[in-house]
């Protein structure tokens, strides 16, 4: 049971409780970084690398830091490690560095990063806090990766960098603005929720699993996190 237990705590991330298209969590770097498959790809394993060093991290010291001070206390560990990604990057990946631009920094205030913080870390062991960091960060590049591999190959014409032949010059460049983006984005969520929910209708239930923000909500949910109906 303790095994499967695990193994359920690290392949949620990946469909059924994606952070991307399931939580909708991280939409700023998700449209910002899928216009090329290089630019996702890096952006997913830094956020990925940050997700399960600061998941292990906060967990490991979660009795010691003060109720009163618990978010500050995330935010600078996590700083910590956006800064460690960012200096590796910047000596040894330079071109990656130069391409995720501000993003890169901007991973201290992503939205699953904080929420997996609060709502996992915080209140579980090492291990499974590893597990889930590596979970959700695999589900975050593979969620990256889908939409930029969309964007990239119809609307440049090339994969990774590289010109596809037949495609250069029948490509669709809205794809790769903005409202293109967000088309593809939107796309992919419904195709997520087909397949994790199939076309039947079903009860709609407000749960707070998952909301980094849930600890922060009162008299609007009930014991079991499920909002009240007025």
């Amino acid at each position: 049971m303790k095994k499967n237990g695990n193994m359920a705590i690290l392949i949620k991330g990946l469909l059924l409780e994606n952070p991307v298209f399931v939580l909708i969590l991280g939409t700023c770097p998700t449209l910002a970084t899928t216009t090329t498959v290089i630019g996702a790809l890096a952006m997913g394993l830094a956020a990925a690398a940050v997700l399960i060093c600061s998941n292990v991290v906060i967990s490991l010291f979660r009795k010691l830091i003060p109720e009163t001070v618990r978010i500050p206390c995330y935010i600078v560990i996590i700083a910590g490690f956006v800064t460690l990604v960012q200096m590796f990057m910047h000596a040894f990946l330079p071109e990656l560095y130069d391409l995720l631009g501000v993003y890169l920094a901007l991973i201290t205030v992503n939205c699953i990063i904080l929420g997996r913080a609060e709502m996992f870390a915080g209140k579980n062991s090492v291990g499974k806090s590893a597990l889930d960091g590596i979970g959700m960060g695999l589900g975050f590049t593979l969620a990256l990766l889908s939409i930029a591999v969309i964007r990239e190959v119809f609307g440049s014409g090339s994969f990774a960098g590289m010109e596809i032949p037949f495609l250069r010059d029948h490509t669709v460049d809205f794809l790769v603005k903005a409202p293109g983006g967000m088309l593809v984005y939107g796309v992919m969520i419904a195709l997520v929720s087909w397949l994790t929910h199939g076309r039947a209708p079903r009860k709609k239930s407000f749960s707070c699993a998952g909301c980094a923000s849930a600890a922060y909500c009162s008299g609007s949910c009930d014991g079991a996190g499920v909002k009240e109906e007025a």
